[in-house]
């Protein structure tokens, strides 16, 4: 088969599987992307997951854009990536939006709500233990930074603060 199939096939799945955003796939985005068809590195999917959230945009549709163009060296393979991971989310949307619309009442919806908000942290705390490697945390200015982040979100500063200050930071300490 060829590669733009695996690349619909791959990013329909992640699309498809990926609740709770970026941050709660990545593990699975990497599974796919570098263990299972070798399309990055690690150190690329790490590089490509910094940028996915410094630039506007999901994480994981920037994500998709660059592995499709990555693994096929054209823009076609980056826009069939980009729609790959983008079409389930637009069916279920769909049919979330009928079914609740429907049953907005049912005790078993609303026990169903109440399930999945803890599943997605659990998610996304999996996502900070993978980004948490000796390729990340490379001296003791990444992990002051990292520290520093912490702190400000317990704190609840702005993200988008956080974003440049880290990006600065990053420029000035590397």
């Amino acid at each position: 088969m060829s590669l733009y199939f695996w690349i619909f096939a791959v990013f329909f799945k992640i699309g498809l599987f990926g609740f709770g955003g970026g941050y709660a796939i990545a593990s699975l985005i990497e599974h796919e992307t570098v263990d299972l068809h070798h399309w990055l590195t690690t150190a690329q999917f790490t590089d490509i997951m910094a940028i996915s959230q410094a630039t506007p945009g999901p994480i994981a549709i920037n994500c998709a854009t660059y592995v499709g163009y990555t693994a096929t060296g054209s823009i076609w393979g980056a826009a069939l990536a980009t729609f790959a991971v983008s079409l389930p989310s637009l069916i279920l949307v769909g049919l979330v939006i009928f079914v609740l619309a429907r049953f907005r009442e049912n005790p078993y919806v609303q026990a169903a709500m109440q399930v999945i908000k803890p599943c997605t942290l659990g998610l996304i705390a999996a996502a900070a233990v993978l980004l948490a490697t000796p390729e990340n945390f490379i001296d003791g200015y990444s992990y002051g930074l990292f520290g520093a982040a912490l702190i400000a979100s317990v704190l609840r500063i702005n993200p988008l603060y956080l974003l440049v200050l880290g990006g600065l930071a990053g420029i000035f300490l590397y």
